[in-house]
């Protein structure tokens, strides 16, 4: 499509107003130009709030600083690296919510949107764009603004699904040719390949996954090299699953939706899995509020959650949002895949922890860290996994919980983590059989 025409970033940024609201781009995909010349509009702009959510930036959001306070109020629904020192600073603020529902928070006006700000595929010669891979929130962001404004970069990978929009749709398009963010892919250590090994073998074939980001999930999918039938509904694709993919491991073949299809609602990870999706209609990208709806998850069999923990407290209550007081990530979708996977016929619910910090403090508490939040409630927790085995809480009286706990905490920490249980639970502790 030849007619298009293109504006300097600056002539397109000119379309934000003072008071307004608006929302960038997330996952790897933020669209640095367009965010650089707001933020070189700050003089101009006065209670600007900016809103952002999963968002991998190559460097601190610039927008987010002391001094542009009167220009700009950064609110993120996901603690990220390009927000974390600016949130733990007071600088930034996030807003507690569960990623599937963000969405809704849009589209009720809860959370009105003025502007939203894309990093877009080169049009088609249809005129049509994709969002590439981020669709989660960008899907409902650009349905809610009264203005969309578009960074076209021939480097975004051309997905398909909820993540494509027509040059209509876009109020001011900019050329901005970056590459996109590459996220190393983290290789599991041996601490991690037990946990993998401990998870993998309870996971059937014919099972769907929900797996996310880390060593440990790595050593999960390393893991599941002799399986078959798997199927991938998750939220964030990363390259884990590429080889299983290309080897037929996961091939959908046993999932209700989209059989024969992987489905995401955002991808991360290097320039391989970019190329891999560009083009691929074996991967649909949908709105994290159907990706992420229990509803939805639930449909699919053997629903495998397997998500990750900072740290869990004796009753199986699970931090994984803080470290302690200091807001560190999000909830993401750890409720939305724990409860739909257990809504799942045959579905299975996993945290997965090393035992023990690089510091030689233990992950599994007597009680969490004082501010530390609970994103997975002792009534959600199911399977629990630590180099040293793994376990399995549901329909467990807090004192068996507590014992089943120990068993798989480190060694060192065990003696006094018993004696804690005592003082807790008293003889149902002692009683306790596992």
């Amino acid at each position: 499509m030849n007619n298009i025409t293109y504006k300097t970033p600056a002539e397109a940024v000119r379309l934000i107003s003072s008071g307004d609201s608006v929302y960038i781009q997330g996952s790897t995909s933020v669209p640095e130009v367009l965010v650089e010349a707001m933020t070189a509009r700050a003089a101009e702009l006065r209670d600007v709030k900016v809103y952002t959510a999963f968002a991998v930036g190559r460097c601190d959001a610039p927008y987010a600083k002391a001094e542009l306070r009167d220009s700009f109020e950064p609110l993120s629904f996901f603690v990220a690296n390009n927000l974390r020192r600016a949130i733990s600073e007071g600088v930034a603020q996030t807003i507690p919510a569960f990623l599937g529902e963000i969405p809704f928070l849009f589209r009720s006006g809860q959370v009105p949107l003025d502007v939203t700000l894309l990093n877009v595929s080169e049009p088609d010669e249809e005129g049509y764009c994709s969002y590439g891979i981020s669709a989660d929130l960008a899907y409902s962001a650009v349905e809610c603004s009264r203005i969309v404004i578009a960074q076209v970069n021939r480097y975004m990978p051309r997905t398909f699904g909820d993540s494509v929009i027509h040059v209509s749709q876009i109020d001011a398009l900019v050329r901005g040719d970056e590459p996109l963010v590459e996220v190393p892919t983290a290789v599991p250590n041996e601490v991690e390949r037990a946990i993998g090994r401990y998870i993998a073998a309870e996971i059937p074939d014919g099972a769907t996954l929900q797996i996310g980001v880390g060593g440990i999930p790595n050593a999960v999918l390393d893991a599941l090299a002799d399986h078959k039938h798997l199927g991938l509904h998750t939220e964030a694709m990363t390259d884990g699953v590429v080889p299983l993919i290309e080897r037929g491991v996961i091939d959908n073949s046993r999932k209700r939706l989209y059989a024969g299809q992987s489905v995401a609602c955002l991808a991360l990870g290097s320039q391989r899995l970019y190329d891999y999706l560009d083009g691929n209609r074996d991967v649909v990208f949908r709105d994290v509020a159907w990706t992420n709806d229990p509803q939805n998850i639930r449909q699919n069999p053997s629903v495998m959650a397997v998500n990750s923990a900072i740290e869990i407290d004796l009753t199986g209550q699970i931090c994984a949002d803080s470290i302690g007081e200091r807001i560190f990530s999000g909830v993401g979708g750890q409720h939305d895949f724990m409860y739909g996977g257990a809504l799942s016929e045959g579905g299975k619910c996993f945290i997965a922890l090393p035992s023990i910090t690089g510091r030689g403090v233990s992950k599994i508490v007597p009680t969490l860290s004082r501010g530390a939040g609970v994103v997975t409630t002792r009534f959600q927790a199911q399977y629990v996994a630590t180099e040293h085995g793994i376990v399995y809480l549901r329909n467990r009286s807090l004192a068996e919980r507590a014992k089943l706990l120990i068993s798989i905490a480190a060694p060192e920490v065990r003696e006094e983590l018993e004696r804690v249980a005592v003082e807790r639970f008293g003889i149902g502790f002692l009683r306790a059989k596992i």
